[in-house]
């Protein structure tokens, strides 16, 4: 029997999640000229793209977006196995900088910890903040983002996928719920 599947978020509400995020972080950032947005891989990245181009849309301001794999960051490659590193492209340098990490979701929050410390390798940023479009809860670090789609509280076995369109040919937020 196959896994039910319950549809989250639509590609019109994920719309209307950036936008509220851009609008987010338009207001907590005091100088969106220090502001950069750092994806992680691999839907972190269009999600920062998608967030800097509402925020230059409402402000018409260009927000640099990079892109960040955490893969020789993180502290359990034994369970996960070793996968091929994509290419970490970071526009500039980020000391003094204002960097909101981006990333589709976060679970355990060890996703994080790894980006935090891959981020420092290019500069020391005067803040970090994270957005996630979607929260689904079970943190074993003492990780919270400061800016969320959607708070969606899950049982641990369950899976949340993310899809969009640059990689998916389409926009969804789906809830997989493994039968016990």
């Amino acid at each position: 029997m196959p896994a039910p599947i319950v549809e989250i978020l639509t590609a019109d509400e994920i719309r209307r999640t950036i936008t509220r995020l851009a609008s987010e972080i338009v207001e907590k950032v005091s100088d969106l000229q220090q502001l950069v947005l750092v994806g992680i891989y691999t839907r972190g990245v269009p999600l920062a793209a998608s967030l800097a181009a509402q925020i230059e849309s409402l402000e018409g301001i260009h927000v640099p977006v990079g892109a960040l794999d955490i893969t020789f960051y993180r502290d359990d490659l034994d369970q996960v196995g070793m996968r091929t590193p994509a290419r970490t492209e970071i526009p500039l340098d980020l000391t003094h900088r204002c960097v909101v990490l981006v990333d589709d979701v976060i679970f355990k929050g060890r996703t994080v910890r790894a980006a935090l410390s891959a981020v420092t390798e290019y500069g020391r940023p005067a803040t970090i903040y994270l957005a996630v479009l979607v929260d689904r809860g079970h943190r074993q670090l003492p990780i919270h983002p400061d800016f969320t789609g959607k708070y969606l509280p899950t049982a641990a076995e369950e899976q949340v996928k993310v899809y969009l369109h640059s990689h998916d040919g389409r926009d969804a937020v789906e809830l997989i719920r493994i039968p016990s």
